[in-house]
C-alpha cells in the first residue's frame, strides 16, 4: 500500500552557460529540497545548458555515460529522493541524433526511466517568436512513467511542449499515475497565455496532480523563460506557484484527495468507450 501523501519539490534553477556550475547548483538545491522534506524532486528543462538549438550539440551527452547522468545519480543517492532530472541535450550513441531527454533516478541513485521529448517545439508566432527544435532535435517515441514501488505510486513524465498534447497525460492517468510532471521552459509569449492554463486543463482532464518546473528567468540569456513553476491538484486548483526568480516550490501530493475528487465527479466510470476509443489501449 502506498503512502497517502508526500512532498514534491520543483527547483526553479538559475541556468548559466557553464555546465559545471549548473550541475553544482542543481546538487546544492536538490539536497536543500530533501532537507526540507521533499521525497520527489524535479529539475527544469535543459537545466545543464542554455536553451536553444545552437547550444544543443555543444552541450549534448551520451546517456547513461555522460557527466550529467553521473552527477545526477550521486545527487539522488545523497539526497535519498526520486529525482526527475529536468532534461539535458542527449546525443545518441548509435545514430548521433540529438534528443531533449529527461532522466529519472530512484533514492539509490539508479537510473529508472528515460523520456525523450515526444513533441518538438516548432512554432512561428508572427512578430513574436520563432523556434524550431526539429532543426537539431529528433522526437522521442514513447509514453513514460515510473514506479516508486510501494511508496507513492506511479508518476508520468513529459517535457514542456508535450503538455499541449493531452494524450500522454490521459494514458498515464489511466495506467494508474497519480501525477504528471513536466519539466518545461515556456517563453514570454506562450507563458502568460497558456502555462498555468494547460497545467490546470491536464489536471482536470485526468483528475490527478500536474506539476511543471521551469528554469528561472535570465534576461541576459538569448531565451527568456517564463518561470512560474507550479503544482496543480486533481480539482484543477493551483496549490503552489512562484514568480520568475530562482527558488524551490513545494506542494503536498495526496492520493486520498485524488480518490475523493474522482469519487465526487466519477468520470472514470462514465467514459463511453463504445463511442470513442480509449487512448491508453496498447500501453
Amino acid at each position: 500500500m502506498s503512502n497517502a501523501t508526500f512532498k514534491l519539490a520543483l527547483i526553479q534553477l538559475h541556468v548559466t552557460d557553464i555546465k559545471k556550475d549548473n550541475l553544482e547548483n542543481a546538487h546544492e538545491q536538490v539536497l536543500l529540497a530533501a532537507k526540507n522534506g521533499a521525497k520527489v524532486v524535479v529539475l527544469p528543462e535543459c537545466f545543464n545548458s542554455p536553451y536553444g538549438t545552437n547550444f544543443f550539440p555543444q552541450y549534448a551527452e551520451y546517456i547513461p555515460d555522460g557527466e550529467s547522468v553521473q552527477a545526477l545519480k550521486e545527487m539522488a543517492k545523497e539526497a535519498g529522493v526520486y529525482l526527475v532530472a529536468g532534461s539535458i541535450p542527449e546525443k545518441e550513441t548509435t545514430s548521433d541524433k540529438f534528443y531533449n531527454t529527461c532522466t529519472v533516478y530512484n533514492p539509490q541513485g539508479e537510473l529508472i526511466a528515460t523520456h525523450r521529448k515526444v513533441h518538438l517545439f516548432d512554432i512561428d508566432v508572427p512578430g513574436k517568436i520563432r523556434f524550431q527544435e526539429s532543426e537539431i532535435l529528433s522526437p522521442g517515441n514513447q509514453v513514460t512513467f515510473f514506479e516508486t514501488g510501494n511508496l507513492y505510486g506511479k508518476i508520468g513524465v513529459g517535457i514542456c511542449y508535450d503538455i499541449r498534447f493531452p494524450e500522454l497525460a490521459m494514458i498515464a492517468a489511466r495506467k494508474g499515475c497519480i501525477a504528471m510532471v513536466y519539466p518545461g521552459a515556456f517563453n514570454m509569449t506562450t507563458g502568460p497565455l497558456h502555462w498555468e492554463l494547460l497545467q490546470r486543463a491536464r489536471a482536470i482532464d485526468n483528475q490527478f496532480y500536474v506539476a511543471a518546473c521551469s528554469p528561472a528567468r535570465d534576461t541576459s540569456a538569448s531565451y527568456h523563460a517564463w518561470g512560474h513553476s507550479t503544482i496543480v491538484n486533481p480539482n484543477g486548483e493551483v496549490i503552489a506557484t512562484t514568480e520568475h526568480e530562482p527558488t524551490i516550490v513545494y506542494g503536498e501530493i495526496d492520493s486520498n484527495y485524488l480518490k475523493e475528487v474522482r469519487q465526487g465527479i466519477p468520470i472514470y466510470t462514465q467514459r463511453r468507450f463504445d463511442i470513442y476509443k480509449d487512448v491508453s489501449e496498447g500501453f
